[in-house]
């Protein structure tokens, strides 16, 4: 699958695009160069920047989806053309997948109302998760 997405978009099929492809589609949330980095090496050899060129590269061709996130960190995800929603702990970082989009119907009213073609979103909820909140009390 991972080499019919780089043909698709006439890019070569190399250890490192597909390593990086790999990681992130096992991952459920989406992760930072470094994170990708650090689980990628231990399989092909590649340098940081190296790892950082082809998530921009991959990002470029739509394949990832880039976010900068409130935290300062750019995160990555596979672009499964399915937007995705997260509540984020501003203490220890910890994410949440939200399942539901709760901007469907805001959407829906834009287009109607602008006319625009509304390809994508995206919402992070920042907030402290339950465990922060109790280690906040003792």
């Amino acid at each position: 699958m991972k080499e019919n997405i780089l043909k698709a978009t006439d890019l070569k099929t190399t250890k490192s695009r597909l390593a990086i492809l790999k990681v992130l589609e096992k991952s459920s949330v989406p992760m930072t160069a470094e994170d990708i980095y650090s689980i990628v090496v231990t399989d092909v050899h590649l340098s940081l920047s190296t790892a950082y060129r082809t998530l921009g590269t991959l990002s470029d061709k739509g394949i990832l989806l880039k976010n900068l996130s409130q935290d300062g960190k750019t995160y990555y995800q596979i672009n499964n053309h399915q937007h995705k929603h997260q509540l984020v702990c501003t203490l220890c970082s910890k994410t949440v997948p939200i399942d539901e989009c709760p901007l469907t119907n805001m959407e829906e009213y834009l287009i109607r109302k602008t006319g625009f073609a509304i390809t994508g979103h995206s919402l992070e909820f920042l907030g402290i998760c339950p465990k922060c909140t109790e280690n906040m009390k003792e």
